[in-house]
């Protein structure tokens, strides 16, 4: 066996399959605007270590900017971002900041000293079945700590805030995605109060990243299969990290605040047929080197997800991949008044008073 030959053609998947199976051309913005539009500024990026955030970190390091600030919990995503960007870019100012978005004396801190003039919010917790058995931290990371950074851009008088946002924000039915769901709503009621201009980026499953599909079947092949789908009909759109990056960096320079910006990933692409795909790039034969074995939908997902609300008007911007939904502001005082009962409960580690909290503002909620 030439595992040699192997490695070369499963290591070739994360390149090839991803612009083979995204079914349409990669997305390239307008490099021009978003240099004029971020020159000389103060960046912070939370969740800078992550898989979304180190990649928004390498493309504003080739920006000429003031200072570059990155924010992590983890202390290896931390190490491994800072050995990078050190290494590539040793003239950028960067700071490397291990703490939590939870911990309010850490980002008022963080404010008092840096003064950031522009946030990337990518810090969240994002595995839909997992959080499904942690409602408390979900809702403790993805709100109340999105919470705590949007205050404080506000009051520290930030230029533009940017959420990370996920297309599972959209009728959810999951915990993740109903915690998105009311940090976009939070940002909402936050524009209309104060000068920040807060801004919403929402995308599909993000190719490549920790925990998505295409390293899971890579390894699965490595391992002789089986590949697992959850079911042979559930779709997804996808894009790649750098797609996921630059779309966010073009709508933090092109949106004035209330927007929720989305690209325009084309159809999404059924499970399956990429299991399929990444098995045939990896040099193997379905049904005779790998086999595919059906498992179901996992707590918390759908067969299909969509990229906007129902009631949200849309209409197309400059760049003809993204499109633009002013988001309805309907909501946001509830949202706003439940934060306090969320704090309380969280203390209390009373779940089923906050699923029930979370029920009333998000109904689609299972």
């Amino acid at each position: 066996m030439d595992t040699g030959a192997d490695q070369v053609r499963l290591e070739s998947v994360r390149e090839v399959s991803v612009d083979d199976l995204l079914g349409r051309d990669k997305v390239q913005l307008d490099w021009t605007t978003i240099r004029a539009g971020l020159l000389a500024k103060t960046v912070l990026v939370t969740g800078g270590g992550g898989s979304v955030g180190v990649e928004l970190c390498r493309q504003l390091a080739h920006l000429e900017l003031k200072r570059l600030i990155v924010f992590d919990n983890s202390e290896l995503n931390l190490y491994q971002a800072e050995r990078e960007i050190k290494a590539k870019y040793p003239k950028l100012d960067c700071i490397f900041l291990l703490g939590d978005i939870r911990d309010a004396e850490a980002i008022e801190f963080l404010f008092e000293q840096y003064h950031p003039t522009h946030v990337y919010h990518a810090a969240a917790y994002k595995h839909v079945p997992i959080l499904e058995n942690y409602l408390r931290e979900a809702v403790s990371n993805n709100v109340l700590g999105t919470n705590l950074i949007i205050d404080a851009a506000a009051r520290f008088e930030c230029e533009t805030f940017v959420l990370i946002s996920t297309d599972k924000a959209v009728k959810p039915s999951s915990i993740m995605g109903a915690t998105k769901r009311v940090a976009e709503l939070l940002c909402a009621h936050k524009d209309a109060q104060v000068s920040t201009n807060f801004i919403t980026v929402r995308f599909g499953n993000v190719l490549g990243s920790t925990g998505s599909v295409v390293p899971l079947f890579r390894s699965q092949i490595e391992d002789g299969g089986p590949v697992t789908v959850t079911h042979p009909d559930a779709r997804r759109y996808f894009m790649t990290v750098s797609e996921a990056s630059q779309l966010i960096l073009e709508a933090s320079t092109t949106g004035s605040g209330g927007e929720v910006f989305v690209l325009d990933m084309g159809e999404p692409v059924n499970i399956r047929y990429l299991a399929e795909q990444v098995i045939r790039l990896s040099g193997k034969t379905l049904g005779r080197d790998v086999q595919i074995e059906y498992i179901g939908l996992r707590p918390g997902e759908k067969l299909d997800e969509e990229l906007f609300h129902s009631d949200e008007d849309l209409s197309r911007t400059k760049h003809e991949k993204l499109l633009l939904s002013v988001n309805p502001l309907k909501g946001t005082e509830t949202v706003v008044h439940a934060v306090t009962r969320f704090k309380d409960l969280v203390r209390l580690y009373d779940e089923p008073a906050i699923h029930s909290l979370l029920k009333k503002i998000i109904p689609t909620l299972r």
